[in-house]
């Protein structure tokens, strides 16, 4: 399908009713067979997001992009945990650090770009977790917001052009109250001890003081808006968990890497433990068949 960006977009969506005898083929690849009457309302797919360097290249191998992942797309049922990875973020083409920009592509760090590409990509993912990402403070650290908060319109710090704050049309407006906390799902404590014991010379640390009024508290507003709003067993597409990390201007992009699989590790190990069973006994089974997003330039 076309996108409102004029993007071509092909992906191959999952269906939630099977019957007895029949396999669907969901996003991603993975056929799902199951018995009379067996229903699931989440998919298996995790949704990850970047904003500038580093976050934007340790997430790379996770585009479905071929432009921006000419070495393939590594996400499919990735590493035989049943999940399906997919990665979107912006590039900075001739700019420099340590003041990249807004960058152009999906999730420009801008906020109508940013409302705008989430209410575009989520719907083509319906993802059951989600993990943003954006570039932190001075260091090599991985910090872990445990809370982040809502401001209204006046409280966001100014982007880099056109209309420079977000706007009460916004859906996150809708749905969040300004100077409300809300919480991360992800497990934190999981994802720092994690990263912290693999000796990658990364700092992990949870930070409850909130996301600095700018691009990433707002894009991780974002994933915690959407985790409560499909947070219920009638939701047609159900998230577990969704929580926002900032990754530390001196963190090397193969540390960044391998930060970004732990969390991926813990997140996926949390998921097994809170996501309901598949009823009747439906079985998922990982295909070689991919989803795939191409864009005309």
């Amino acid at each position: 399908m076309r996108s409102e960006s004029g993007e071509w977009v092909e992906f191959r969506v999952g269906l939630r009713t099977k019957s007895l005898g029949v396999c669907v083929l969901g996003l991603g690849g993975l056929l799902a067979c199951g018995v009379a009457g067996a229903q699931e309302n989440f998919t298996r797919n995790i949704l990850l997001t970047g904003y500038w360097p580093q976050t934007n290249n340790m997430l790379r191998a996770f585009s479905t992009n071929p432009d921006q992942n000419p070495g393939g797309w590594i996400g499919e049922n990735w590493n035989n945990t049943g999940y399906n990875i997919y990665a979107f973020f912006p590039e900075f083409p001739g700019q420099t650090g340590p003041n990249w920009g807004k960058g152009e592509g999906d999730f420009e760090v801008d906020y109508q770009d940013t409302s705008a590409d989430w209410a575009r990509i989520l719907p083509e993912i319906n993802p059951l977790a989600i993990m943003t990402f954006s570039r932190g403070a001075a260091g090599s650290n991985w910090e872990i917001e445990g809370q982040l908060q809502m401001h209204d319109t006046r409280g966001w710090l100014a982007d880099y052009d056109g209309v420079r704050r977000p706007t009460e049309d916004m859906p996150i407006f809708q749905s969040l109250v300004p100077d409300e906390w809300y919480q991360s799902s992800l497990p934190t404590n999981a994802i720092m001890d994690a990263v912290n014991d693999a000796g990658i010379g990364v700092d992990a640390f949870i930070d409850n003081n909130g996301g600095g009024r700018f691009l990433s508290e707002f894009i991780g507003l974002h994933s915690l808006m959407h985790k409560m709003n499909n947070d219920s067993a009638d939701a047609q597409f159900r998230t577990f968990a969704a929580g926002h990390i900032h990754v530390g201007i001196d963190t090397t992009l193969e540390a960044a890497e391998a930060a970004t699989e732990i969390s991926l590790n813990q997140l996926t190990g949390y998921l097994d433990t809170v996501i309901p069973s598949p009823p009747g006994g439906a079985v998922f089974i990982a295909l070689s068949a991919t989803a795939i997003v191409r864009r005309r330039r």
